[in-house]
């Protein structure tokens, strides 16, 4: 295992001065402040006020007394982060494995990855360069456990320790380290400082338990993960793609011909790697590294696993399209450009037609997942069928990409039979609200044998029903029992029309029209 440790010493100074706050250049210190304890504080400070002795928790009015040229803003530790999190984004280019290591670093796994640079020392050199470019001062240091790349990151005066190290030649190199390089609280430090040990050498070759039974196993256990004894692993942001194709350029590339002919290449890459193992993509990544240091996302979800490459290209060419004019923002270009496979399902092989296209259901997914790149997926639905009595919850609206599965139920079955006999129990639309009616029945709780509704007389030839429909008893509803009837004028119209409230209930219960049989 190899880990690359980044230390960004000046992250929050360097945030300021990218953003035009701070001078870029000149001579005048430049710090951070927050309130602690109804007192200002410096947080941060430039090289050049750490070199006149303006650290960390100095009280600010302390600071301006002694360098009245010093240039303060109050410290944005949520600005702050995100600038780290749009760091550990860029450094995605370089492996996918990326963990933050707040709030002044980034910690990676290159296991694997670091021959796709030219070695370990292109691999350091290459991320220093390209944050120094973009106005970052940044020291990286590359080792077998993450805890030693931290540690030399910080206080180290070499940059690399190579793989396969003995324990003897391990310790020689990290022992002139300070005890800081553990990670240890501030107190622990200042009593190992008290009993004369300020060095991992100092504790290294030392009996441990009289030191473990004084200062705590903590200690050794940190020792131990610092010299590979115990092993430890990091927490990336993000977890690694099953399937991941990319391209890398000498220059950006910045033509959206050009990147949508690079998404199909991908595609085409991608789509082997899923057939290679019998599975389809359900959700897809696009990540374009901007030469500048800017990185853009783009995701699809399908309604169906995909391995087609033209079908991925499209579906992304409609995404981009969907941002607009400004699209991808180029600016300086895209000199990498990857595709991901977030998420998988097993798929077997596309049954064809004789003529060589895929069914009607394939067609109809293809058309969901295109509308959904551009409105996204959730904002295409379907109407499905649920178990609910009541016919104004009996249909609910779902992404039309989701795969509702609705256990059988008797009155489901009632009603295909009552389809398959060619007697629909309902109508197949009902009206957007119910509409009130007036009507006359023989009996208080029978039929309608007449009603008007919207002006209109009309005489029942034929009736059908009751269907009774009571409320929610388990809830507090104060909805009266609906009867839900079935009628034919004598010129053959056919309405479905309820009456809400039997006479027990209400001594005024009302008629509504609910829905209209074709």
């Amino acid at each position: 295992m190899r880990y690359l440790s980044l230390f960004l010493p000046y992250l929050a100074t360097d945030r300021l001065v990218r953003l035009g706050v701070f001078p870029r250049e000149g001579n005048a210190p430049c710090t951070t402040f927050t309130k602690v304890k109804s007192a200002l504080r410096l947080v941060a400070s430039d090289p050049c006020a750490l070199s006149l002795g303006l650290e960390s928790g100095l009280a600010l009015a302390d600071a301006r007394a002694r360098h009245p040229s010093l240039l303060a803003v109050e410290a944005d530790a949520e600005a702050e982060a995100k600038c780290l999190a749009d760091i550990l984004d860029w450094c995605r280019r370089f492996t996918p494995l990326a963990a933050l290591d707040a709030p002044d670093g980034v910690m990676l796994d290159v296991t694997g990855a670091v021959h796709l640079f030219g070695g370990e020392e292109n691999l350091l050199a290459e991320i220093e360069t390209r944050l120094h470019a973009q106005g970052f001062t940044a020291c990286a240091a590359l080792a077998s456990t993450p805890e030693a790349a931290w540690a030399l990151a910080r206080y180290g005066d070499r940059r690399l320790l190579p793989d396969g190290l003995d324990e003897k030649r391990l310790i020689r190199l990290l022992g002139p380290l300070p005890l800081a390089a553990l990670r240890l609280e501030v107190d622990l430090i200042a009593g190992l400082a008290r009993a004369g040990l300020r060095r991992l050498s100092d504790i290294i070759m030392r009996p441990r338990a009289p030191s473990a039974a004084r200062f705590g196993t903590h200690l050794f256990a940190r020792l131990d993960a610092l010299l590979g004894r115990a092993k430890s692993a990091i927490s990336p942001r993000f977890e690694a793609s099953p399937y991941l194709t990319e391209r890398r350029f000498a220059e950006g590339i910045i033509a959206q011909p050009d990147i949508e002919a690079t998404l199909l290449s991908l595609a085409h890459d991608l789509c082997a790697l899923l057939t290679r193992h019998g599975e389809g993509a359900r959700h897809i990544e696009a990540s374009f590294f901007r030469v500048d240091g800017v990185v853009k996302h783009l995701d699809v979800r399908t309604s169906r696993a995909l391995r087609d490459p033209i079908a991925m290209a499209r579906l992304f060419r409609e995404r981009i399209e969907a941002l607009g004019e400004e699209g991808l923002e180029a600016d300086y270009g895209f000199d990498v450009i990857r595709l991901a496979a977030l998420a998988v399902e097993r798929k077997a092989e596309d049954q064809v037609s004789l003529d060589d296209h895929l069914n009607a259901e394939s067609d109809l997914a293809d058309l969901i997942d295109r509308l959904g790149a551009r409105l996204g997926l959730r904002r295409v639905t379907r109407l499905a069928l649920q178990d609910r009595h009541d016919p104004d919850f009996a249909v609910i609206s779902v992404p039309a990409a989701s795969r509702l599965r609705l256990p059988k139920s008797p009155g489901r079955e009632v009603a295909a039979e009552a389809e398959r006999l060619a007697l629909p129990s309902r109508p197949l639309r009902l009206l957007l609200h119910p509409e009130l009616i007036e009507a006359i029945a023989s009996v208080p709780d029978g039929p309608p044998l007449r009603f008007r509704w919207r002006r209109v007389l009309h005489e029942v030839a034929a009736v059908e029903g009751p269907e009774r429909i009571a409320p929610d008893w388990w809830k507090d509803s104060q909805n009266f029992t609906r009867d839900y009837f079935r009628a034919e004028d004598r010129a053959g119209q056919a309405f479905w029309l309820y009456r809400d409230g039997l006479y027990r209930e209400t001594a005024e219960p009302r008629w509504f029209m609910h829905g209209l049989f074709a």
